[in-house]
This record gives C-alpha cells, sequence and structure tokens, in this order.
C-alpha cells in the first residue's frame, strides 16, 4: 500500500543521503596520498551499509491519519533539504564518480601498488582485478608479434597455395605454351645427343675398323719379314729357280710400274738351256703385252721389246754360269745400252722412241705374256735361276753398273727392289737361298 511504501522509500533517499554525505566528508577529511579502497554491498544489506537515520516521534500515540500526515510533512522536508544537499554537493559527486572510474579500469601506475597491497590483505574489489603495465605490454607484444607471424604465415600460405585453376585463362594458356616449347627444346636437345651418339659411335666404329685394318697389315708385314728371314739371311739375299721349260712354272712381282721415260733393269741369272734361255721377264699392259720384254727365243738373238718393237742385242748368257745383265733405255730418241757383267756391250736407238712406259701393267719373270698376266707359251719359258732383279727409273751411269756387277755396292732399285716378300712364285716355282755376290763372281 501506499502507506507502507512511504517509509521504505524515505529510508532509502535517507540512506542515499546519508552515504553521499559521509563519502563528501571522508574526502574532505582524507589525508594527502591516501587511496579508496572499492567494497561492493549486496542488495539485501542495507542496514549494514548506511544506517537510516531515527525518525523522531512526537507524543504519544496518535491516530494513524495523524501520524502518516506528521511522516509526509517529514518527508517533504528532509527532501527539500536533501535537494539542496545534493545540489550543493555536485562536485563531490562528480569526484567520486571519477575515483569510482579508477577504481573499475585500474588506470595509472601510482595505483598499481596499492590495488596489489589491498589484494594482499584479502579485501574484495569491485570489478576486475587490475593487472602490472609492464606484463599488459610485454602480453600486448607477444599478441601483437604473434598475430604479425600468423599473417606472415598466412601470406605465404597464400603464395604456396595459389591454384592453378584459380589463375587466369591468358596466364594458363601462357605457361601451357611455355610449357610446350621447354618441352619440344628438351626432346630436340635430346634427339641432338642421341644423334652425336651414334656418330661417335660410327666414328669410334670407323676408327677402330681402320686401326685393326692397318695391325693387320702389320701383323702380316711382320710374318712375312719372319718368314723371309727364317729362310734368309737377308730379305734380298734369294732367287728363283725354274728347273723345266713349262707355262705354268713363273714368278710374280706384286708391285707394278708407274709411267715411266726411261728405265734400267739389271739382274742377275744363270741358265745352260738350248735353244736359247726363253723369256726371263715381261711387262704387259691392257692393248700391248710386249710392253717390256727380254726374251731368248729358239736360234735368234737376246732380244728386248718395248711397245712391241725390237732391239737384238749383243749380250751370250746360256753357258751355264752366272751372269750380271744390265738394260738402259730411254724415250728421248729411243737410246738403249746393254751391260755385260759391268761392261758396256752394246748401244742403239730408235727403239720405240718418244713413247712412255705405260703404268698399271703385271711384271712376270720367266714367261712371256701374250695377254696381261697370263696365256704363257712353254717354248718361250725361261730355263734356270735369276736373284737381284731391280728397276730404276733413270738410266744408271756406267760406273754405278760396273760397281754393281763386281759386288762394290749393293743399290737396290727405287721402281721395283728385289725383296722376298715383293716376289710370289707358282707352279712349282721355288725361292732358294742365293750364293754370295763374291761367289756368283768365281763362277764367271
Amino acid at each position: 500500500s501506499a502507506a507502507g511504501m512511504l517509509p521504505a522509500i524515505a529510508g532509502l533517499l535517507l540512506a542515499v543521503a546519508a552515504g553521499v554525505r559521509g563519502s563528501a566528508a571522508g574526502e574532505q577529511e582524507s589525508p594527502p596520498g591516501s587511496r579508496f579502497v572499492c567494497t561492493s554491498l549486496p542488495l539485501d544489506a542495507t542496514g549494514s551499509g548506511c544506517p537510516l537515520p531515527p525518525v523522531p516521534m512526537q507524543g504519544g500515540a496518535q491516530p494513524p491519519e495523524e501520524e502518516l500526515k506528521a511522516t509526509v510533512l517529514q518527508l517533504r522536508e528532509t527532501v527539500l533539504q536533501q535537494k539542496e544537499t545534493i545540489g550543493s554537493q555536485r562536485e563531490a559527486i562528480r569526484e567520486l564518480t571519477g575515483k569510482l572510474s579508477r577504481c573499475e579500469s585500474a588506470d595509472g601506475k601510482a595505483a598499481t601498488g596499492t590495488w596489489k597491497k589491498e589484494l594482499g590483505k584479502g579485501k574484495d574489489t569491485m570489478g576486475d582485478l587490475p593487472r602490472d603495465p609492464a606484463q599488459v605490454i610485454d602480453q600486448l607484444s607477444r599478441t601483437m608479434q604473434t598475430l604479425k607471424d600468423r599473417l606472415e604465415s598466412l601470406e605465404h600460405q597464400l603464395r604456396a597455395n595459389v591454384s592453378y585453376a584459380a589463375l587466369p585463362s591468358d596466364l594458363r594458356e601462357m605457361l601451357q605454351r611455355r610449357l610446350g616449347d621447354l618441352e619440344r627444346q628438351l626432346l630436340s636437345k635430346v634427339a641432338e645427343l642421341e644423334d652425336e651418339k651414334s656418330l661417335l659411335h660410327n666414328e669410334t666404329s670407323a676408327h677402330r675398323q681402320k686401326t685393326e685394318t692397318a695391325l693387320n697389315a702389320l701383323l702380316e708385314r711382320v710374318s712375312e719379314l719372319e718368314k723371309g728371314n727364317s729362310a734368309f739371311k737377308s730379305p734380298d739375299e734369294f732367287k728363283v729357280s725354274l728347273p723345266l721349260r713349262t707355262n705354268y712354272l713363273y714368278g710374280k712381282i706384286k708391285k707394278t710400274l708407274p709411267e715411266l721415260y726411261a728405265f734400267t733393269v739389271c739382274l742377275w741369272l744363270r741358265s745352260s738351256a738350248s735353244p736359247g734361255i726363253g723369256t726371263p721377264f715381261s711387262y704387259a699392259v691392257p692393248g700391248q703385252a710386249n710392253e717390256i720384254v727380254l726374251i731368248e727365243w729358239g736360234n735368234n738373238p737376246i732380244e728386248l721389246l718395248i711397245n712391241d718393237k725390237v732391239a737384238q742385242l749383243p749380250l751370250f748368257i746360256s753357258d751355264g754360269k752366272w751372269h750380271h745383265i744390265c738394260i738402259t733405255w730411254t724415250t728421248r730418241d729411243g737410246m738403249w745400252e746393254a751391260f755385260q757383267d759391268g761392261e758396256k756391250l752394246g748401244t742403239g736407238e730408235n727403239l720405240a722412241p718418244w713413247h712412255p712406259i705405260k703404268p698399271g701393267g703385271v711384271l712376270i719373270l720367266g714367261q712371256e705374256q701374250d695377254t696381261v698376266g697370263g696365256r704363257f707359251d712353254a717354248t718361250q719359258a725361261f730355263v734356270g735361276e735369276m736373284s737381284q732383279f731391280n728397276i730404276w727409273d733413270r738410266v744408271l751411269k756406267a760406273e754405278d753398273i760396273m760397281n754393281i756387277a763386281n759386288c762394290s755396292i749393293n743399290m737396290p732399285g727405287n721402281i721395283i727392289p728385289w725383296v722376298d716378300n715383293n716376289v710370289d712364285v707358282f707352279g712349282g716355282a721355288t725361292k732358294w737361298p742365293v750364293e754370295t755376290c763374291e761367289e756368283r763372281l768365281l763362277d764367271l
């Protein structure tokens, strides 16, 4: 009811006014440098905090109406007084409000020690407990660093995790073209390397084949030299023996002649065949079987044929003894010379003048050729032995021929030398060690 609520309202107002006055008085009486401790009050603790002032009782017992009127009047007076007090104490209220705000926010370094001191005493405070500003700053720094690290991590992940599908279509096409170009370049480089590898392999194979061919040739040469040295004291100390007059015993010179404008042919021979010793040697070329021929056939004297032209030589060698024979010729005027045992026995001219000896023919010992390398005639075969068959591409001087014949010098031919591995024998012809040059001289 209204009558019941009025005392309560009046008490509340008195309590508020008394608290305000007490606070103001406390503020005025507080010594310098003091601090406030804010204590929360429970809602039901109205009597413990700010006690209501006692209401004076007038007289004795009064009727309820009179009592109520007196109370109302008293309340009016009190309200007016409190209103005046509140108006005069607004400044104190503002200061209290500022101090209350300081209690709640816990700002300012000067109040920190007091808060910790009061907390140490176990007193309750209003709102959250204040914290050390150094800790706050440190925590804020750590928080800022954490946020910075997280931001950098997110940026890194963003750069690393950009999906290919999220790229613009133009960029994707450009990347595809670039990748295609790189792939083609790679394939081209691989193909070039394969080609170089194949070429290197082919060059290596060709070089290996050439090397093997050269080694085989050297081995054959060594074998021939070993064979010749095993049969004869030196490669030129042998003779070819043609004991029968047949068309199948002969020797063959492996080397051929170049084109010649002069030559000298020398050889040792021994024969007692009759009539005539036959053909000591013949050289045939395509189109001319009688390019160079030395022959004694039947009762005819020894003849020299050059390009099928004939010159008779004043030589006599069918006595069964060793004789040294040399024949020279030059294309200039067809001049020729014949030497026997170092002495010049004849000379002449107009034997195939101005005709060069053709190259590339076949040189046969002991047979006369009707075709290049064949069609031998037994009646023209040489019967006997021969050695030191040498050919030069010039006309030797008479003193050189004399020195060769009397064993003073050993001068192999510069075109055809007499060496074992340059002479092959066929049809039963044989090669034997030859008598020394001095022994052949004693046989004269």
